[in-house]
């Protein structure tokens, strides 16, 4: 009998879970009803995290911040306030244009959703009736409520991905700790036991790649059911 492809055996939906037992908890704004004032205890790294993240008091309250750049252990973050400085959070209506931000709430109170990884920044762009233009990283634009919040600065860690791997054992940790799969193998490359494409000379897949949209789960590789093939012309 032959054997599951090596996509099946790692189960279903199992490359896409992010593992939660690692991490050392969410990273997002404080709650709208807490301190407006928390001062830094710790800068810490997560796995599930590029960014180094900052271990805040706020009163009786401990939080995980996303880190910006020039911040330091001691310093005092303000939320809810009108002065722009590295570290507080203020909503976008107080935020002059031409601030760096970061963590911004796509709705007021969820904790922040876009601009989060390591490096990154957005930029406010305008004040309309509408609501604020922010410009993110992407150079896409986008319109942000008023009243949604969001932290003054760059995240810290940029330049993360300028060090080279150097070997491939660095890589398998790296893709590891993020639960992805490496290293990849080719179908082709493969024994015929283990791929519809494996076996025979390499790099011929004795086969064609186009599968009918029914076929069974360990044949349905390459090409399902393809609308079209070739270059368009």
């Amino acid at each position: 009998m032959g054997k599951r492809l090596l996509q099946q055996r790692r189960g279903k939906g199992s490359i896409h879970e992010s593992l939660k037992h690692q991490s050392k908890g969410k990273a997002r704004h404080a709650k709208l009803n807490s301190e407006k004032t928390g001062i830094v205890l710790d800068i810490i790294t997560n796995k599930i995290h590029s960014a180094p993240l900052l271990k805040t008091k706020f009163g009786n309250e401990e939080v995980l911040l996303i880190a910006p750049e020039g911040i330091r252990v001691g310093d005092e973050i303000e939320y809810e306030t009108t002065t722009v400085k590295v570290g507080n959070c203020l909503s976008l209506k107080d935020i002059p244009e031409g601030t760096y931000i970061y963590n911004i709430e796509k709705q007021q109170g969820d904790g922040g959703k876009f601009v989060r990884a390591s490096g990154n920044f957005a930029r406010v762009s305008q004040k309309t009736s509408k609501g604020i233009t922010v410009i993110l990283p992407s150079k896409k634009i986008k319109l942000f409520n008023q009243e949604c919040r969001a932290t003054i600065g760059v995240i810290a860690g940029g330049g993360r991905t300028e060090k080279p791997l150097m070997k491939a054992g660095n890589n398998f940790k790296y893709m590891k700790a993020h639960h992805k799969q490496y290293p990849k193998v080719c179908g082709i490359s493969m024994n015929a036991v283990d791929h519809p494409f494996g076996g025979k000379c390499s790099h011929v897949k004795g086969r064609p790649m186009h599968v009918s949209r029914h076929a069974p789960a360990g044949r349905k590789v390459g090409k399902i059911a393809p609308s079209r093939t070739g270059m368009k012309r």
